[in-house]
């Protein structure tokens, strides 16, 4: 043991951290969603409904995973902190989408926008900001939860 507290760390390592597993948990979501979205509901209804059946579903994921990581014991996040490891898990997201996932389809950044639905993916780009903003809006619940705890 080093004698430090879990609570103690300096407060980008907490960000850091924080944004890891923010990340980590949605895109994983993502990566389930995803998967049963293309290889079944596509098929049936096609690209647009598929993706707008998966927006509510991905949205209650953004909202568990950030209450699950803002309310960790270790990591107390003050609201600019929440909102920094928001945006460092878009951030995250975005790099892992724009490399990997282009990769593997061999698409460019440029095909990929030009082959989104529209309407889709007006609703895309709109998650990403509930997905970048949710730990901030939440810091405030979660601080209260807690203080009525003790």
């Amino acid at each position: 043991m080093n004698g430090r507290q879990p609570g103690n760390r300096h407060p980008s390592l907490q960000i850091l951290h924080a944004g890891v597993l923010y990340f980590a948990l949605v895109f994983g979501a993502g990566f389930v969603l995803g998967t049963i979205r293309t290889l079944w509901i596509v098929p049936s209804l096609g690209t647009r409904k598929a993706e707008l059946m998966e927006a509510p579903i991905m949205f209650v994921a953004i909202v568990l995973a950030a209450r699950w990581v803002g309310g960790r014991p270790g990591l107390q996040l003050s609201r600019f902190e929440s909102l920094a490891a928001g945006v460092f898990a878009l951030a995250l997201l975005l790099l892992t989408e724009f490399t990997v996932m282009l990769w593997i389809r061999g698409l460019t950044v440029a095909d990929y926008l030009a082959g989104r639905d529209p309407v889709a993916g007006m609703v895309y780009v709109a998650m990403l900001a509930v997905f970048a903003f949710m730990p901030i809006l939440l810091a405030g619940q979660i601080g209260e939860r807690s203080h009525k705890s003790r």
